[in-house]
């Protein structure tokens, strides 16, 4: 007489302990810390205007979720076949706003494929070079990025003048944008500044005829 447990024998029961409890819950805790770690470093490096908590949630989770996916996989050569092929149906439609993202998006996974093939040593020392090397070199402070100068001017005397004070004070000085209408002129322009002081906008306001001056710092990318 077959029994439930002979239907089941051949496949289900075996893979039950092909991966022990223990190494499932050591890599799933390593995992989580280290996604916590990634999430630490994601939001102390996020430079875009909006910070959005849950992309930082998702990182702590694609690394749970990877090293998941690779216990499984190299628990069974016939379940990773079945992995690939439902996996390359899955379609991803999120938008990636920063460039970074994408290093933060394949350091989860990674980390996540690493702890699950048993690499702990390099999960952890790699995750720690890296998450140093994100927060120095993104949060370093440098009066060499690009600015963004608004003047709004009566006249074009009064344009020639503000031109000449802003070049005295910056490195660079390159025009983007003009816009002019009746009696009024908008200029946009990309500056180098010399060093951190700002001091020159204060300048650029109390020239005659200028209405207003603004300063804003830009990524580089411009849309004219």
């Amino acid at each position: 007489m077959v029994t439930f447990k002979d239907i089941f024998k051949s496949s289900f029961l075996e893979n039950m302990t092909s991966v022990s409890l223990f190494d499932m819950t050591v890599a799933l805790v390593l995992a989580f810390c280290i996604g916590v770690f990634i999430f630490f470093v994601y939001k102390k490096t996020y430079q875009g205007v909006m910070y959005s908590s849950s992309f930082g949630t998702t990182l702590i989770a694609l690394t749970m979720i990877t090293t998941i996916v690779i216990l499984a996989v190299t628990s069974n050569v016939v379940l990773s076949l079945g992995m690939v092929g439902a996996l390359s149906i899955v379609r991803f439609r999120a938008a990636i706003k920063e460039p970074l993202e994408i290093a933060f998006l394949f350091w989860s996974i990674t980390v996540g494929i690493v702890l699950a093939a048993g690499m702990v040593p390099l999960a952890v020392i790699g995750s720690v070079i890296i998450g140093v090397i994100l927060i120095v070199f993104v949060n370093k402070k440098n009066h060499y990025n690009p600015y963004i100068v608004i003047i709004t001017c009566t006249d074009a005397e009064t344009e020639k003048r503000a031109k000449e004070l802003l070049t005295s004070h910056v490195q660079k000085c390159v025009v983007k944008c003009k816009t002019v209408q009746k009696g009024l002129i908008e200029l946009n322009l990309e500056i180098r500044m010399k060093n951190d002081h700002t001091d020159f906008i204060n300048e650029l306001s109390d020239l005659p005829g200028v209405n207003s001056a603004v300063l804003v710092s830009y990524n580089g990318e411009y849309m004219g």
